[in-house]
C-alpha cells in the first residue's frame, strides 16, 4: 500500500541541505526549552482533540524550561 500523494518526492529538489525535515526536533530545541513539554504532548493529538489540548496549553502558567529570542528563520535568495 502507498500512501497518497499529489507530490511525486523523487521530483522534489529543495534549496538547501536540512529543509527536507520540517519537523520540530529538527529545528534544534533541547529538552530544557520552552515548548518542548507542548510538543511531547501535543504529538501525539489529532483532530479535533489538537485544538482542545492547544486552547488548554495556551491557557497554562509558564512552569519554566529556557525562552531564548533565537531567529531560526531561513532568508531565501530571490
Amino acid at each position: 500500500n502507498k500512501r497518497f500523494s499529489r507530490i511525486d518526492m523523487s521530483k522534489v529538489a529543495y534549496e538547501r541541505d536540512g529543509l527536507e525535515d520540517n519537523t520540530f526536533l529538527a529545528a534544534g530545541f533541547d529538552e530544557t526549552h520552552y515548548s518542548f513539554k507542548a510538543h511531547q504532548d501535543l504529538i501525539v493529538t489529532k483532530g479535533k482533540g489538537f485544538t482542545k489540548e492547544k486552547n488548554k496549553k495556551k491557557k497554562g502558567a509558564y512552569r519554566g524550561g529556557a525562552i531564548d529570542f533565537t531567529t531560526r528563520s531561513i532568508k531565501f535568495d530571490d
